[in-house]
């Protein structure tokens, strides 16, 4: 199967990344955890986002361009 160098990228990178998960940094906690309720948001200045909710503390977390 041939797979082109840019799609052999992506997909060796996605399952790098461990797939459908999104990592988030609690400033509360200090560590990278992954967020719960997310929601995909669009910022005022038209960059996408994602919002939700630490595991473990319930801190509103954000990652930008996630």
């Amino acid at each position: 199967m041939f797979v082109p160098y840019n799609q052999g990228f992506n997909l060796l990178h996605s399952a790098l990344q461990g797939g459908g998960e999104v990592l988030m940094y609690c400033v509360k906690c200090r560590a990278k955890r992954e967020g719960k309720d997310i929601q995909e948001v669009t910022m005022k200045n038209g960059k996408k986002a994602k919002k939700g909710k630490c595991e473990v503390c319930g801190t509103t977390m954000f990652r930008i361009g996630g």
